[in-house]
């Protein structure tokens, strides 16, 4: 069984991934940057060269590849969850999903004071990636999440060790 964090842009899943993975003494996978491998470029060019239904359907085959994968902690992008396919191709395998939940202005404090987003992510909505497109996608996401998630953390006021401390426990 491998663990899977998912949740929004922002919400910790590679910071606290990475601690998580070393708490257990496992690596950590990180499936957007297996993304950018694969295609060679950022995903904000993916999206806007390619086009978001081609990044899903790589989305779709890095998850197939990253599923096979035991005793690893996964970080799954923000939106992996929004086809189907996907959590199927997990569930199948076993593995646990925790939901690391954030409030929105504190996802929006964190992405913009992170200097790499702007560069390497995509709007993903008309609003520009503010606040507002952040409410609008975690509307559309959570759902998604709680429906897929075996468990749930608060982490808006956690900091990452705090946050793999009770990762721990609810593993």
């Amino acid at each position: 069984m491998s663990t899977v964090l998912i949740g929004y842009r922002g919400a910790g899943k590679t910071t606290i991934g990475k601690k998580l993975a070393d708490r257990l003494w496992q690596k950590f996978v990180d499936v957007d940057d297996l993304i950018v491998q694969r295609c060679g470029k950022p995903i904000k060019d993916i999206f806007e060269q390619d086009g978001e239904a081609y990044f899903r359907d790589v989305e779709t085959m890095v998850i197939r590849d990253v599923a096979q994968m035991q005793d690893v902690v996964i970080g799954l992008g923000g939106g992996t969850l929004s086809r189907p396919e996907n959590l199927e191709i997990l569930k199948a395998a076993g593995h646990k999903l925790i939901y690391l939940r954030c409030d929105p202005h504190e996802l929006h404090r964190r992405i913009s004071g992170d200097p790499n987003s702007a560069a390497t992510r995509p709007h993903l909505t008309s609003h520009g990636g503010g606040i507002e497109e952040i409410e609008q996608m975690i509307a559309e996401r959570e759902p998604a999440y709680r429906k897929a998630a075996d468990a749930e953390l608060e982490v808006t006021y956690l900091a990452p060790e705090d946050a793999v401390v009770y990762i721990v426990r609810l593993l």
